[in-house]
């Protein structure tokens, strides 16, 4: 079995900057709601957001020996996912790793284990998103694969695949769906506008969300005598 595979396709950059236009939560619904990872992976500082395509790193629990591997051989403007078990008693990336990142110009850090140095690394401006923040350190020992697809938050990633990552959370697009999940989340995006447009006009939720046969067939009895047409 070759443990590092260093070559697989990714999206071009323009379809990237075209996709990051968009939330995650966006994504995560103009794509059929799916490919969102587990909620417990969230943003160091809730200002960081990132898209780029993934390099898939496999690390033992309380071992960041692969992490160090995958550093090495990643490429400006990917994101460096890394899965170790949900394990979340270990900071496995901190300052040091992170400066060693920037300077190679990749895109984040996300790992379902912990982190420690976050405040060095807010300053440092790189997105790190992971499943919790502990001091405790790790060990180098095991060694594991490198760009093989992986089970990381309740979700398959391939290499390649787009991983989006806001305030919110992550979520994953697969590489060959990109254009037309951008063309979704642009026509989202419209609706959700028009919306926002109708509710300031006045419009209300029962009329703009289509609620009124909803409502109706579950039996809905309103008190209110003036709600009653709306219904």
């Amino acid at each position: 079995m070759i443990h590092v595979k260093t070559k697989f396709d990714r999206p071009s950059e323009d379809a990237i900057e075209r996709l990051s236009k968009f939330s995650s939560a966006t994504v995560h619904e103009a794509q059929g709601r799916k490919g969102a990872l587990s909620s417990r992976i969230k943003p160091i500082d809730r200002s960081m957001s990132f898209c780029g395509p993934a390099v898939t790193v496999v690390c033992a629990p309380r071992d960041n020996l692969m992490l160090q591997v995958a550093i090495h051989y990643a490429q400006k403007g990917d994101v460096v996912l890394v899965s170790a078990g949900e394990y979340e008693e270990a900071g496995t990336f901190g300052d040091v790793l992170g400066n060693a990142m920037k300077a190679k110009g990749v895109a984040a850090m996300v790992t379902d284990s912990g982190v420690r140095d976050t405040k060095d690394l807010i300053e440092l401006g790189l997105p790190v998103f992971s499943g919790s923040v502990c001091i405790k350190g790790t060990v180098k020992e095991t060694i594991g694969p490198i760009n093989h697809p992986l089970v990381f938050g309740d979700e398959i990633v391939y290499p390649g695949d787009v991983l989006l990552g806001d305030a919110d959370g992550v979520v994953v697009v697969r590489k060959d769906e990109i254009e037309e999940v951008i063309k979704l989340s642009q026509a989202r995006v419209d609706a959700e506008d028009e919306l926002i447009r109708l509710y300031k006009a006045g419009g209300t939720t029962i009329e703009l969300c289509k609620l009124t046969d909803v409502l109706k067939a579950k039996g809905l009895l309103v008190e209110d005598a003036e709600l009653e047409p709306a219904l």
